[in-house]
């Protein structure tokens, strides 16, 4: 299983988002708006994209961290 977390600073959901994914083992590449992203690459990858976290598993957009932690109850 691997991650990608589209995230910003100063953003407390980007944050819990990775914590959870670190706790589960869950290797993740960050994609931080403003340190090398832009909204608009976000935007190109995730066309429906209004807030971020935006966390996609293997392939698949799960959303924000609220869906990330539905996702990982449902594979546990």
């Amino acid at each position: 299983m691997k991650a990608i977390v589209w995230s910003k600073y100063h953003c407390p959901y980007c944050d819990q988002a990775k914590a959870l994914l670190g706790q589960r083992e869950i290797p993740f590449e960050e994609k931080k708006i403003g340190d090398g992203y832009t909204k608009e690459e976000l935007l190109e990858e995730i066309p429906s994209a209004r807030t971020v976290p935006q966390i996609i598993i293997d392939g698949e957009l799960i959303g924000g961290f609220n869906e990330l932690k539905q996702f990982l109850t449902k594979a546990a």
